[in-house]
């Protein structure tokens, strides 16, 4: 079962695995998409590049939320952006990019309210390969839809807890998604860099 992290440990102080992907991790051990999504990450591990700026997320309950999704989603070796807009009218949660070019998209709720006061989530569908629900421990699970998947976490880390079956994208919606994606990150580095530059919004 999911064991959030307590403020200020690593994962190896509480002496929990750094892979673990939900309760039943181990029957899913040679999944290739999991396996793949390791390996990525063990080789930007070695080249030393920290994929998110988590500490510049806001502390609302929503977002502390989204902040320990990063943290996951980053460990299976995506690149996850947050309130990402793929289209007039939708703002997804968090968003994230695949070592394979397979996009995920993630709606962090909070609570009962909070969830059942969100009507466009079946719009975010047409934009991802596969949509979860991030919720914590103390979240009513029986709401959500069985056939989404699941990221059980809390401001320090999260696991995924039910992988959905994949919705491929048509190629050349990916595309655009992707460079998008790819657009949206870099001006948010650049900003990060030159917080006074106004050419940028």
């Amino acid at each position: 079962a999911y064991r959030p992290l307590e403020k200020g440990h690593t994962r190896e102080e509480q002496n929990l695995p750094a892979s673990d992907i939900g309760p039943d991790r181990a029957s899913r051990k040679g999944d290739p998409e999991l396996d793949a999504c390791s390996s990525f990450v063990q080789s930007d591990r070695m080249a030393g590049i920290d994929l998110i700026p988590i500490d510049l997320i806001p502390a609302q309950p929503g977002r502390v939320l989204a902040r320990g999704v990063c943290r996951c989603l980053t460990s299976l070796g995506f690149a996850p952006l947050t309130e990402f807009t793929p289209t007039r009218g939708l703002r997804v949660d968090v968003m994230a990019l695949g070592p394979k070019g397979e996009i995920w998209v993630v709606e962090c709720k909070s609570s009962r309210a909070d969830f059942q006061s969100d009507h466009k989530w079946q719009g975010y569908l047409d934009w991802c390969d596969r949509f979860f629900w991030a919720v914590d421990p103390d979240f009513p699970q029986d709401l959500l839809p069985p056939d989404s998947g699941l990221i059980l976490g809390d401001g320090f880390g999260a696991e995924v807890m039910r992988l959905p079956d994949a919705t491929p994208l048509a190629p050349a919606r990916r595309k655009a998604l992707v460079q998008g994606f790819a657009r949206q990150a870099a001006l948010r580095l650049a900003r990060l860099h030159d917080p006074h530059d106004a050419s940028m919004g």
